[in-house]
């Protein structure tokens, strides 16, 4: 695996359909949806969050920074765009905040990254086969070059325009939409621990 790796989280989206904060909306376990996410991740990797400020758990405390898009609210591609300000290093990988499983998948995405030199980028099919460019593996310089010079209110399909690998894995990395998603996740979590 590639020996730097970085992760961007978005976690600047305003929950309209969840109708409060959906990203401090609390799992079974008493941890919010993205401290999950965070926790999640793979211990190596520096992570930098797209969004407001917060307090996140002392065991990833030290390796997460923060950093807000341009314009506040300027949408995934902004968000992806203000946290390649501070990656360093050849791979980075995006997630979405509301995703508490992603850090499951990722290393699988480095991994079909690296073992294609073909491509700028290993992406998530999603459970319809579509890829998912918030749950992916780039390469730096690809992603700073395919950047728009004003990325705010483009959807982030533009990133698929990078030369990609569609990953089908048969995990579901269910993103936290509405409070039925949160429902839904969390029974499911509670019947794998059953």
């Amino acid at each position: 695996m590639a020996s730097s790796v970085s992760v961007i989280v978005l976690a600047g989206g305003t929950s309209r359909r969840f109708g409060s904060d959906k990203l401090a909306a609390l799992l079974p376990d008493g941890v919010s949806v993205l401290d999950h996410c965070l926790l999640g991740m793979p211990p190596a990797w520096g992570v930098v969050v797209v969004g407001p400020s917060r307090v996140v758990p002392s065991a990833v405390a030290g390796r997460v920074r923060f950093v807000q898009e341009s314009p506040v609210g300027g949408g995934p591609l902004a968000g992806v765009a203000a946290g390649l300000s501070l990656v360093r290093g050849d791979v980075v990988c995006v997630a979405a905040g509301d995703a508490p499983l992603a850090g499951s998948v990722l290393p699988l995405l480095v991994t079909a990254l690296e073992g294609d030199s073909s491509v700028d980028a290993a992406v998530l099919s999603d459970g319809e086969g579509q890829a998912n460019p918030l749950l992916a593996a780039y390469r730096v310089n690809a992603l700073r070059d395919a950047m728009p010079g004003s990325p705010a209110n483009l959807p982030a399909r533009k990133l698929l325009s990078l030369a990609h690998r569609l990953v089908r894995l048969g995990v579901d990395v269910t993103d936290i939409d509405t409070p039925d998603d949160l429902n839904r996740f969390s029974s499911m979590k509670h019947q794998k621990r059953h």
